[in-house]
């Protein structure tokens, strides 16, 4: 009987062997190369043929005047995305919750659905064009109101903010998709026992739809520690320049300068595999997080 089972079952493990063969040649395959992290490596010369000089890479990169400053930023950002990131689709499906209308509540859905779907490149040159000193909206409303022109993409104390509402503005309806998932599990008897008991729908929502999304809400801020080093490359990448390094420059940033640019593949490699390191302590901390106060378990 099991083998009768298992043949039948062949067909789907070969339908599954393309996708463990792009894993393993795209996502697996590359850990090999991390080795380049502790030698002078030279295109010419190979892997195999490299001298090995330990840890020196990665004292090269603490060593260079800006690093401190990337590793802030990117921990700055990511840690403000995160908190943005999970409190607006909080609210946004508490609002949504509340319309009754259904073909406007699908509406409003819908349109906030729509950024998610776009890449950096397109948003970017969105922003690019509605923020710009000269010709875009926002700083022609601006001028109306009697206030100077701001350079949002080129001054330091724009920057790392742009970035957060940009990335809300993003993904924040996409996000809300799990939190309205939430709300449907919530029994309804719960809000007759409150009407029954004259609580308004202030009342409710502090005392009924809050507390039923409570183990949502902590098991996606337990989760959300994983990505304390993921600032986000794509969307600096098109947005940033050299006027705002000092703000907004990231580990992955650096790490294309580096590794891409400047052609120092050990050096770019360390710090490159500096982050995963630091990135996988934080992501085995969310998950047993997750564990003790959501009861989420992966296995």
């Amino acid at each position: 009987m099991s083998e009768k089972n298992g043949f039948r079952q062949l067909p789907l493990h070969l339908m599954v062997l393309p996708a463990l063969l792009l894993v393993l040649v795209f996502s697996y395959g590359p850990i090999a190369g991390l080795v380049i992290a502790f030698q002078k490596y030279s295109i010419v010369k190979g892997i195999s043929g490299s001298d090995w000089v330990g840890l020196d890479n990665f004292r090269y990169i603490f060593a260079l005047p800006g690093t401190l400053d990337v590793l802030w930023n990117t921990v700055f950002i990511a840690f403000m995305k995160i908190a943005a990131g999970l409190s607006a689709p909080i609210v946004t499906a508490l609002l949504l919750n509340e319309i009754r209308v259904e073909f406007v509540k699908r509406g409003v859905q819908t349109l906030i659905y729509l950024p998610h779907f776009l890449s950096w490149i397109i948003l970017g040159g969105i922003l690019i064009d509605i923020l710009s000193p000269s010709s875009g909206i926002v700083n022609q409303l601006l001028s109306g109101f009697g206030i100077q022109p701001i350079f949002f993409l080129g001054d330091n104390r724009w920057f790392p903010y742009l970035l957060v509402l940009s990335d809300v503005w993003k993904e924040f309806g996409f996000s809300t998709i799990v939190y309205l998932a939430a709300l449907t599990n919530i029994n309804p008897t719960l809000y007759e026992a409150a009407v029954v008991d004259g609580a308004g729908r202030w009342k409710q929502t502090l005392h009924v739809t809050l507390p039923g999304m409570l183990p949502i809400i902590i098991l996606m801020s337990t989760l959300s520690l994983g990505n304390v080093l993921n600032a986000g490359f794509e969307q600096v990448f098109n947005l940033y320049s050299p006027q705002v390094y000092e703000s907004g420059d990231i580990i992955d940033t650096l790490v294309y300068r580096l590794g891409l640019v400047d052609a120092q593949y050990a050096v770019a490699t360390a710090m490159g595999m500096f982050k995963s390191v630091v990135s996988v302590l934080f992501v085995s901390i969310s998950y047993y997080l997750a564990y003790r106060l959501a009861n989420y378990r992966i296995f």
